[in-house]
């Protein structure tokens, strides 16, 4: 299957919503230390020897960490990036237009950016300056920051049923879910007893939502009786990256670990490891699976390496 060669470390993949052979990649110079970032958007070709088409690359000074594709507008992308700013970028631009907006508030680096599926002019920023915000694409200034967490908080993202409900994961060991409506947290538990790297939702049960951390677990929880998670899954032998749930299966999830593994889970069953990918020569720190086409993957890591791959197919196989 393709594979594309960054001249940067890998640090996250998303699949376009808009079309099934498009996707958005985010490097960083140094390993994300010191250095360069730069944002490919890349489409897929049916000619195997060669197999990606590079549509766009924007450079930036600093590193990029995330990006995330606007989900109102198919050339639109929202990147986090290292110097703690955010930036806007249209593929259907020029490059020399680009980015469109750089949003400045932030005071360390971005680490995370998720678009509102539902509200589709509004989206997501976490930051190592331990806050969260939200903006709306209308206004060079947030709406909002999110100031609970007590240290760097790795991933915010929404709720893929309710608007203005999203949850954070931080280094401060706990997972707090928020509403926008509401002046606080609405609620907060410490899911490991080490730092929460990821969190995603379950895109069937908006009351599921799975969390990964430093202590090599990835744990599901209903947010309704946080007491007991509803899984335990254990099988990476470094700290988990990046969760994901599968748009097309309920109970399927995959992750991404600095063990250079990439995993799908079936939380239902005892046995949940359905799949183990070790492709990866380096830390596998972004993972996506794509909305429009059942069953495709994406990942990248510190290897320079960016794979796609049908699920239950081996990723290096051309």
């Amino acid at each position: 299957m393709p594979v594309f060669k960054t001249p940067f470390n890998g640090y996250s993949v998303k699949f376009s919503p808009f079309y099934e052979d498009r996707l958005a990649v985010a490097t960083s110079q140094n390993f994300g230390i010191l250095g360069n970032g730069r944002l490919h958007v890349l489409s897929l070709s049916p000619n195997p020897s060669q197999p990606f088409t590079e549509i766009a690359a924007y450079d930036t000074a600093d590193g990029i960490y995330d990006v995330s594709w606007s989900e109102s507008h198919d050339s639109l992308l929202v990147a986090a990036v290292a110097d703690g700013s955010v930036k806007l970028y249209d593929t259907a631009l020029p490059p020399t237009s680009n980015p469109i907006r750089s949003l400045r508030e932030h005071t360390r680096e971005v680490h995370s950016a998720d678009y509102n599926p539902l509200r589709r002019d509004s989206f997501l920023t976490s930051s190592w300056d331990d806050t969260v915000k939200l903006w709306t694409l209308d206004r060079p200034s947030s709406i909002r920051t999110f100031k609970e967490h007590s240290y760097c908080v790795y991933s915010a993202v929404w709720n893929p049923r309710h608007a203005d409900v999203f949850a954070s994961a931080s280094g401060d060991c706990t997972l707090r879910v928020w509403d926008v409506r509401e002046p606080s947290s609405t609620m907060v538990f410490p899911p490991h007893e080490f730092e929460v790297l990821t969190c995603d939702w379950n895109k069937y049960d908006d009351c599921i939502i799975a969390t990964a951390s430093v202590d090599k677990s990835i744990k599901v929880w209903d947010v309704r009786s946080f007491r007991v998670p509803i899984a335990v899954m254990n099988g990476h032998g470094y700290a988990v990256r990046k969760v994901r749930f599968s748009p097309h299966v309920r109970n399927l999830l995959v992750s991404c670990s600095y063990d250079m593994t990439v995993c799908v889970w079936d939380f239902m069953v005892e046995d949940a490891l359905v799949s183990r990918y070790d492709h990866h020569t380096e830390f596998a720190v972004g993972v996506d699976m794509s909305v429009l086409v059942e069953g495709l993957m994406a990942s990248t890591g510190w290897d320079e390496l960016v794979y796609v791959w049908q699920h239950g197919t081996d990723p290096r196989a051309l």
